[in-house]
């Protein structure tokens, strides 16, 4: 059977499969009301309040939040043993939380890398972490390369540290996920919001919600429109997207639920690499040290062990960034998921969810970096059954399957960043391909190669004659089974245990084999991967918990949107399945009843496998303390976290682009920069160690607030800090102690129907850098410088 077939048989398995477990008659039990759903107050009368309270002001507490079923069922931050942040949909607009980066105002040990300009998965404790979806993980990017995430869809979102839970299953990345809870329809009333945003350097964004009743505390239809359209502080930079999402929910009888989601997405934005040559001048006084790199055979065309002759120390603009405006970069994707609820009886109830995502994506730059998303394909369907013999003792237990379809082309093997000059012409930036260059390659379409998807000797000389990057033509399945109860052993002491078992099936082949090439390789491979959890709580009262968690994984290593691909030997590489993680974790949560704060520390000690650009697996070690605290009053909010994170390398070796910046430069003018002559990019591996992690900052702060001075005026801000860490392996460069400072300022009308409020971001215009890229790959390369001052005026019509 040809792939293609094979992966249309299989599709057309799971939905035969999503069709007859919804008709199972068995149920699940109800999420708790209208309250928790993320879409406004309640406005079935106009009242005007002549104190100031805030509204909103309860949807603000991560104490108030529920966190969804992800551990089971919904429940409270203080009766979970883990370290979780919950943001609601006020929270979020509160703190002016727009991406991903952003979580960091709220959540602690969230520092995340750049990820050239357009964040597409969060970090958590020192490394990438996933995103979920109502419970179901979505498509990620390659190594955190994906797409930006759009948040028109988002009511909350549940920051969880450590592994997922059993119930969620194996993953790819261990750090910690970002769960995403998808705004519902009101089954109340009929409301709305429409939002118009302009921000400096062109920027424009408008949104328009709103949720109708279909028939009251039944069913309804609730649909949110957002338009984008970005100009750019950086150079040749931008952001252009288009989203709708749509929710359905239907409540037929007292015991069940329906919820019905979709969303379509339509983005174009930049692949943005900051700076590159990050010498210890530019990282402290902005000074970029000028002169285009030449090859060994003299080519003035950035390539790999190229030489720079340095010529001058210049003040670049900040604005002057690795970006050509000739690139292409591009995506479309559509999301389908829902969950369906019932409860039978007293004891018993039954969930099923599914999940469908169809991705293509484009990428073709002038630096000749390729990555082509063919068409992407996921499917996962869950079903979770619930018995309660008593609360006391609830077991929860299901079967998932998920399926991934991915073809892709992908070509990096060419880039050479260190030996471009951003103080020349656009010349300096790009690289056309020689014909020997080409022939290691192959052609995609007229002008644009990629590497095949494994190795050949077409010549027999026993050397490979080809570049490999991570085309792929691959199709996964992933069965689960999992197991969970929780166990009330006396007044005070409350145990979780689970496991889980998911089995694999994968196939892979060369989506595009050279020419002469008569026989396509493909390969079959299959794998058990286990996961266990473990959990103790002791509740001496009502406001004191106590808890410790241990979690161990088998996960992943997959490439781009989760495909896997052929090693050089024709065969996919058994270590992609044998990425063994655990973490341990030791908490206390305070929670006092009827109290304005909430507050909760832990202390975590973590391993875990880092997927490499070569395709091999890098062994890294954490641990760290995190806390946050949040107070709540009448006019005031408050939230504050901090973070300690010491992440090393597991005696495990380490790679970088280049063994260090100054690599790249001659050593004939030590009185600009002091080169070693070796020539960059040299492709360095180092030996096993037990190094810190490179781009990660061992201390994290933050604190956001707001305050009501009366009902119409409000005044707040957040602040971060980051302490000073190696931006490279060897430490040859240090990005400094660094803070950022937002405030804004809000009117809202007496009816609480209109508000305007100016978020003023970077306030005292520090000069900031971050790493572009998780996992230290480009820490001698590239480093990106963010935004200055900048303002944004946002309106918004509530009805």
């Amino acid at each position: 059977m040809s792939v293609s077939k094979f992966r249309l048989s299989l599709i057309a398995q799971s939905c035969v499969l999503a069709c007859s477990t919804l008709s199972l008659p068995v149920s699940y039990a109800m999420q708790a009301a209208d309250s928790a759903e993320n879409t406004g107050r309640d406005e079935t009368t106009e009242v005007i309040e002549i104190k100031g309270t805030r509204t909103d002001s309860a949807a603000l507490s991560p104490q108030s939040a529920g966190i969804g079923d992800l551990f089971g069922d919904t429940q409270a931050l203080a009766e979970l043993a883990r370290s979780v942040t919950p943001i609601s949909a006020e929270l979020i607009e509160a703190a002016a939380v727009n991406d991903l980066h952003d979580i960091n105002k709220i959540a602690p040990n969230s520092f995340a890398a750049a990820g050239f300009g357009a964040p597409s998965l969060p970090t958590l404790r020192g490394q990438l972490g996933e995103i979920f979806q109502l419970g179901m993980r979505r498509q990620g990017g390659n190594n955190g390369l994906g797409i930006p995430l759009s948040f028109n869809s988002v009511g909350q979102i549940d920051v969880v540290r450590g592994l997922p839970p059993v119930i969620l299953g194996s993953t790819q990345r261990t750090g910690g996920f970002v769960n995403i809870q998808p705004k519902r329809a009101n089954l109340s009333q009929d409301v709305g919001t429409a939002l118009v945003q302009v921000g400096e350097w062109q920027s424009y964004r408008g949104q328009f919600d709103y949720s109708a009743l279909i028939e009251k505390d039944n069913e309804a239809l609730r649909a949110s429109v957002e338009v984008i359209r970005e100009d750019s502080f950086y150079d040749y930079s931008e952001h252009q997207s288009d989203d709708l999402f749509v929710s359905y929910r239907w409540r037929p009888d007292s015991q069940s639920e329906l919820n019905l989601f979709a969303e379509w997405y339509d983005v174009e934005w930049t692949d943005n690499a900051g700076f590159n040559r990050p010498t210890q001048a530019l990282i402290d006084d902005g000074l970029y040290v000028t002169g285009q790199g030449r090859q060994p055979n003299g080519s003035m065309v950035p390539g790999a062990f190229a030489l720079i002759s340095p010529e001058s120390l210049v003040e670049l603009p900040r604005s002057q960034v690795y970006t050509d405006p000739d690139d292409i970069n591009g995506a479309q994707t559509l999301l389908l998921h829902g969950i369906y609820e019932r409860e039978l009886n007293r004891e018993w109830a039954f969930s099923q969810r599914f999940y469908y995502q169809h991705l293509d994506r484009e990428e073709i730059a002038q630096n000749s970096f390729v990555e082509i998303v063919d068409g992407a394909q996921t499917f996962e369907t869950r079903a979770e059954l619930r018995y309660a013999k008593s609360p006391d003792a609830i077991t929860w237990f299901g079967v998932n399957l998920r399926i991934n379809d991915v073809l892709a082309y992908s070509q990096f093997t060419t880039e050479a960043d260190l030996p471009v000059d951003l103080s020349g012409p656009l010349s300096n930036r790009r690289i056309p391909l020689t014909p020997a260059q080409q022939a290691r390659l192959v052609e995609l379409r007229p002008g644009v190669f990629v590497s095949p998807g494994t190795q050949y000797d077409l010549d027999g000389d026993g050397v490979g004659d080809f570049n490999l990057s991570d085309s792929t033509d691959s199709t996964s399945q992933q069965w689960g089974l999992f197991l969970q109860h929780e166990r009330q052993l006396t007044d005070t002491i409350k145990v979780n245990g689970g496991v889980r078992a998911d089995y694999y099936d994968v196939t892979a082949s060369d989506p595009l084999p050279p020419a002469g090439v008569t026989e396509v390789p493909e390969d079959n491979y299959t794998d058990w991967l286990y996961g266990a959890q473990l959990s103790i709580q002791y509740q001496p009262s009502r406001a004191h918990v106590w808890y410790a968690s241990l979690n161990q994984q088998e996960a992943t290593s997959n490439s781009v949107a989760g495909g896997t691909v052929l090693g050089a030997d024709q065969r996919i590489n058994p270590l992609n399945f044998a990425s063994e993680t655990d973490a341990f974790e030791v908490g206390y949560k305070y929670a006092p009843v009827a109290a304005s704060w909430y507050a909760d520390v832990a202390w975590f000690t973590q391993t875990r496998g880092l997927r490499n650009r070569d395709g091999s697996n890098t062994g890294i070690k954490t641990r760290g303390v995190e806390a946050q605290w949040f107070y709540q009053a009448e006019q005031l909010w408050l939230t504050a976290g901090y973070s300690y994170l010491d992440a090393r390398f597991d005696n495990s070796a380490s790679f970088q682009d280049s063994r260090t910046v100054y690599d790249a430069f001659t050593d004939e003018r030590p009185d600009l920069v002091a080169g070693t002559g070796v020539g960059a990019p040299n492709f360095a591996a180092f030996a096993p160690s037990t190094m810190r992690v490179q781009g990660l900052p061992d201390h994290q702060a933050s604190i956001a607030l707001g305050y009501d001075f009366t009902s119409q005026i409000a005044l707040g801000g957040n602040a971060t800090y980051t302490g000073d860490y190696k931006l490279d392996f060897l430490d040859t460069v240090r990005i400094r102690d660094q803070h950022t400072l937002n405030l804004f300022a809000q009117w809202r009308s007496v009816t609480q129907r209109h508000k305007v409020r100016l978020d003023i971001y970077n306030l005292t215009d520090e000069e900031n850098w971050s790493p572009v890229f998780e996992g230290g790959y480009f820490g001698s390369t590239l480093v990106f410088p963010e935004l200055p001052r900048h303002a944004e005026l946002t309106y918004t019509y509530k009805f």
